[in-house]
């Protein structure tokens, strides 16, 4: 009963870290341009963002940690990502936008309160909540979660009794798997998986539970029940979605289309409804991405850094950038993550078939190819046009990095090299 109630308890905290407030807005989006059609496109997301957390913490739990996995590519190359990527998760860029987030869509359209003390509010509460590492998954698991979840299913469940609107018939069926997949793979969700999986193992271990097999099978389950409960809730607000497609059209932005739906289905009162939500969404995202990036900053400073005081710089640092706003934070981040999510999801994809790919000349070879497209990408759509990545299989749907990594594979694969184990770390 008590390892039943320990894989609940994670699963849900999991959920929560994951559930941020942009998973909040894409499925409605989704399901009013899809229409009747809104299953095809949900099960397109549901593969591209729920299928690759699932494939990412089975791959990070099983090689040991995210090391293990994008280091194949090189020692150096892999350290040099997962720093950049813990960056981009931590002060930088991700956490700072959960208290934008929440301060624009919970707190400005409610409360006169001057953006700088929200800040100071936000981050002094995740301190509070995070101050101490192995209660971090407890705090959002028993208490958090729930209040989200049953603030979710009211809301979900009050679409489902009483549809705001017909479903439209008359959209076009033939690329709606496709575009949820694109939509799914642009949430970016699986970015920090790597601390997020190690984050709950160690949460398992301070449950006592000492078995290292012991503690990957109980991180999977609890992945499996973070991931039913994604798919529940991204169903829901898909097909809320899609109970407005005969109302709205694709123009209207995604948060204008979340903030209507729920003011058809609970008036003018429903902001308060949203307010809880994208506050607990955030919240918990915000402790979540803390206590994982302040552990990662602990442990490659070989302890030099207390955990306390990275959280508190964090903290600090994260109020400051949260002022700038959603928008600025956004256009900073989009750049960055454009290069190094792509590399990520090739690398955990690749790990799950270890056995087949066994030199690590081959994932460097992927590696290397993926970031230079990468790279080009971005210097496309900021600098200067590069014709030839428009022409690229897939690079329509932001996938355009796919061919280029398997013909990187491919060479990497005919290069004679001594480094040609099995994974660094492996637990079967």
């Amino acid at each position: 009963m008590k390892k039943f109630r320990d894989i609940i308890i994670v699963g849900f905290a999991m959920f929560s870290i994951y559930f941020g407030a942009g998973n909040l807005i894409f499925p409605p989006y989704i399901g009013m341009t899809s229409g009747s059609g809104w299953l095809i496109s949900f099960l397109g997301f549901i593969f591209a963002d729920v299928g690759i957390i699932l494939l990412s913490i089975i791959a990070v739990a099983k090689s040991g940690s995210f090391q293990a996995v994008v280091g194949r590519a090189g020692k150096k190359f892999g350290i040099s990502l997962e720093f950049i990527m813990m960056l981009c998760l931590g002060p930088i860029l991700v956490i700072p936008r959960t208290a934008a987030t929440t301060f624009e869509m919970s707190i400005a359209p409610v409360f006169n309160l001057n953006p700088i003390i929200f800040s100071i509010l936000f981050f002094a509460l995740t301190l509070i909540l995070t101050i101490r590492p192995t209660k971090v998954i407890d705090i959002i698991g028993k208490f958090l979660t729930p209040v989200l979840l049953i603030t979710l299913a009211f809301l979900i469940i009050k679409g489902i009794i009483s549809p705001i609107g017909a479903l439209n018939n008359n959209i076009d069926s033939s690329s709606l798997f496709v575009t949820g997949l694109t939509q799914g793979y642009q949430t970016m969700d699986a970015l920090g998986t790597g601390g997020i999986t190690m984050l709950i193992m160690a949460s398992f271990l301070s449950k006592g539970y000492k078995d290292k097999t012991e503690t990957i099978n109980l991180t999977i389950k609890s992945a499996t029940v973070a991931g039913i409960g994604l798919i529940l809730v991204y169903g829901g607000l898909a097909y809320l979605g899609a109970t407005v497609s005969s109302i709205y059209d694709k123009n209207i932005s995604q948060t204008a289309l979340l903030i209507n739906i729920i003011k058809n289905l609970l008036g003018n009162n429903g902001i308060l409804i949203l307010g809880v939500i994208v506050a607990f969404a955030c919240l918990t995202t915000a402790i979540g991405l803390t206590s994982v990036t302040s552990k990662y900053f602990e442990d490659i400073s070989n302890k030099k850094f207390k955990y306390e005081h990275i959280v508190i710089f964090i903290c600090t640092f994260s109020a400051i950038v949260a002022n700038f706003g959603v928008d600025k934070i956004i256009s900073i981040s989009v750049p960055i993550l454009t290069v190094i999510y792509p590399i990520s999801i090739a690398l955990v994809l690749m790990n799950c078939f270890r056995k087949v790919f066994t030199k690590n000349t081959i994932y460097k070879g992927v590696a290397y190819a993926t970031l230079l497209t990468s790279l080009l990408t971005v210097i496309d759509s900021s600098v200067v046009t590069i014709s030839f990545i428009h022409k690229l299989p897939f690079a329509a749907l932001g996938f355009d990095w796919v061919l280029p990594a398997i013909i990187g594979g491919i060479i990497g694969y005919f290069v004679n090299s001594n480094d040609s184990d099995v994974c660094l770390t492996e637990t079967e």
